[in-house]
């Protein structure tokens, strides 16, 4: 759960960074209810902070003009940096992180002079980040908590529950951290294993930080060899496809993707290979190729083959609904 005194900063950040906020704002900014932000507001008063409101309709907070803290300074290529890497935590599944980002892009807002602000304000607004259908959300508690136990090498132990749902406990010596398709990965040596392994940080409950000290590897490339063992970790569905696409065209799309990509012989093509929990996504990414696909493995792909046939065989079959008559079916 988020600290609330993070939440309580990141409303008087927000204040410093407009001359008023309604108490709607603050409560969508923070994702918690108007009458949270009341007991935040109620909060910095009792520290001391001059924080004024106004009831009513159109009420909202303010603090005491004068009340600011000093300055930092940004290039404007740093200010657009910071800006829209505050702006992808979203796409990487750090949704828990919202009260840091709204509290961050303030704390930004505030330091810019105001025609730089308005640039990265317009860039900001310019700018989406689709986050992908497969990304599954991460704790940010358990993300800081092995990132700092990386920094100081010493031995974090968790409870880890694996894809069947069984739960055990380990004690690892995490050697790096890495986020491949959608997902946040820990990678080290578990102590109860005596091997490398790596373990989804989705999975992980209650790390906590222990006195044992390790030495991590020089050098370690976490990435690299997640790339090299996920291909071949069990998941539910083997995936064996034929692509009627050359094999260096299949590699210039399929690069981000983890599958492993064969030459199809003297029919040409290419072989695909990959293992996936969830097919919809997968075929619907097959689909969006354009071209000839045929399927070896598993016989489930086809029957989601069949369900997308079916659905886009019904959109295309509806009647169009002009505007003003008629209604949308149930």
């Amino acid at each position: 759960m988020y600290d609330p005194s993070m939440r309580v900063l990141t409303v008087l950040e927000l204040l410093q960074a407009h001359e008023r906020v309604t108490g709607a704002e603050l409560a969508r900014r923070l994702e918690v209810s108007p009458r949270t932000v009341q007991r935040y507001v109620a909060r910095l008063q009792d520290l001391g902070i001059p924080v004024e409101s106004t009831r009513g309709v159109g009420g909202a907070y303010r603090l005491k003009p004068g009340f600011r803290l000093p300055p930092l300074m940004f290039a404007p290529e740093e200010a657009l940096a910071l800006a829209l890497g505050l702006r992808a935590l979203h796409h990487l599944g750090l949704t828990a992180l919202a009260p840091a980002v709204a509290g961050a892009g303030a704390k930004l807002a505030r330091t810019l002079p105001h025609a730089l602000r308005d640039r990265v304000g317009a860039l900001e607004d310019a700018v989406q980040l689709d986050t992908l259908p497969w990304t599954v959300p991460t704790d940010a508690a358990v993300l800081a908590c092995l990132l700092g136990a990386m920094q100081a090498e010493r031995v974090v132990a968790f409870a880890y529950r694996s894809r069947t749902g069984a739960d055990t406990r380990r004690e690892v010596e995490v050697y790096g951290v890495v986020h491949l398709e959608g997902r946040w990965y820990a990678v080290g040596r578990c102590r109860w294993r005596e091997a490398l392994r790596s373990f989804r940080l989705d999975r992980i409950l209650d790390p906590t930080e222990g006195e044992a000290t390790f030495t991590r590897p020089p050098g370690f490339d976490a990435r690299a060899y997640l790339r090299s063992t996920l291909p071949f970790v069990h998941a539910p569905h083997a995936v064996e496809v034929w692509l009627d696409l050359a094999p260096e065209e299949a590699a210039r799309r399929f690069a981000p993707w983890r599958v492993t990509l064969d030459p199809g012989g003297e029919g040409g093509g290419t072989w695909l290979r990959c293992t996936r929990e969830y097919l919809e996504e997968f075929a619907a990414l097959l689909l969006g190729q354009g071209c000839a696909v045929v399927v070896r493995e598993p016989p489930e792909l086809r029957e989601v083959f069949g369900r997308l046939a079916d659905r886009a065989n019904a959109a295309r079959l509806a009647p169009p609904v002009r505007e003003g008559r008629g209604r949308l079916p149930a």
